[in-house]
């Protein structure tokens, strides 16, 4: 089995060592103080010692990394909070599941440039960054080869004019890892560099930092995103009404006041979202931050996580309850991605 722990954001490419005697941002600070030791998150909240094997395990395969932000939004005692079953280790990650591979996109055969995924028509994925701030334990890129798609600043301008050749291509989408990992100054080159591409019209940043460490919205990163002329849409990634406190919300409000208009994608996971009640408080949360619900993704099927597949008919179900309960503004799209399909497939 491949293993893989994300690289430190210290290292990634687009990261610039921070000068002596430069203090950090709070965001980098709290992204370095993370919980990466399993015992240690176990400890902190007051877990029995019966979940330690399986997080020791677990984080064997693909480490914990958990921020304090997060932590704070996890009760304390309950092995079974939705918000510690995303991050928390354990022993059935071990299970070799029928159709659970290491690529189940199968993104390596769409990768024609260092740091490029290019799946669909129109738009193109960019490895902004291999960092993630915290560890979903589901994540369909869990065993991606980032070390080889983590373009230097010299290898980034091989994958520019690869954009700049391209006329077909309207829209560039910044991801990871998160992209929001990579310090401001490498991010605003960067969008700077795609704005001066004439035909690009949208920038899209897909991101989970918003929501796991809420500093991340901080004054240098308002103004780099809103000084592109490119249309801005920032994608979260919010599963469950929890992990959307005050804090987040006033990131939205920030985030929003560049102009970007703000879509999440939940992924639909077993004992975490399926149910009725939680999908439709996540809703009416995401909402109330400024946040409209986009897609509600069925679990991609990669190695180590077929313990959260909720089956299709469970999840038809469960989108019908919930047109009972919501307006259709409201309503996130029930989609799965398959591999070599040209777009998104709805169930």
């Amino acid at each position: 089995m491949i293993t893989r722990s994300p690289i430190d954001v210290q290292t990634t490419p687009l990261q610039d060592p921070v000068s002596p005697g430069t203090r950090k941002p709070a965001w980098q600070r709290q992204l370095a103080g993370a919980i990466r030791d399993p015992r240690v998150l176990c400890e902190r909240l007051r877990l029995s010692d019966a979940w330690l094997p399986g997080a020791e395990t677990g984080h064997s395969l693909f480490e914990i990394r958990v921020p304090e932000a997060y932590l704070a939004r996890i009760r304390p005692g309950d092995p079974h909070d939705p918000l510690l079953r995303q991050v928390l280790p354990l022993n059935a990650e071990m299970r070799q599941s029928p159709g659970y591979t290491l690529d189940p996109l199968n993104e390596a055969v769409h990768t024609p440039k260092r740091g490029l995924i290019h799946k669909y028509h129109g738009r193109v994925l960019l490895i902004a960054s291999p960092a993630c701030a915290v560890n979903c334990r589901y994540c369909f890129r869990r065993h991606f080869p980032y070390t080889e798609n983590a373009p230097s600043r010299a290898q980034w301008q091989d994958t520019l004019d690869y954009l700049r050749e391209d006329t077909s291509i309207r829209e560039a989408i910044l991801s990871g890892g998160d992209p929001l990992a990579a310090n401001d100054r490498q991010l605003a080159w960067l969008v700077e560099q795609l704005g001066a591409i004439s035909h690009l019209k949208r920038l899209r940043i897909h991101t989970r930092l918003p929501v796991v460490i809420p500093d991340r919205v901080d004054p240098k990163l308002l103004g780099w995103l809103g000084r592109t002329r490119l249309q801005k849409v920032v994608v979260l990634h919010t599963n469950h009404p929890n992990e959307v406190d005050d804090a987040v919300i006033k990131a939205c409000t920030r985030l929003k006041e560049t102009g970007a208009t703000l879509l999440n994608q939940s992924v639909l996971l077993r004992g975490i979202n399926d149910n009725v009640a939680a999908l439709t408080s996540l809703s009416e949360r995401l909402f109330e931050a400024g946040i409209l619900p986009y897609y509600l993704h069925v679990l991609d099927p990669v190695q180590g996580a077929a313990h959260f597949d909720v089956s299709d008919e469970e999840a038809r179900g469960l989108m019908e309850a919930l047109r009972e309960r919501l307006p259709g503004f409201l309503m996130p799209r029930l989609v799965r991605e398959i591999a070599g399909k040209t777009a998104k497939t709805p169930l």
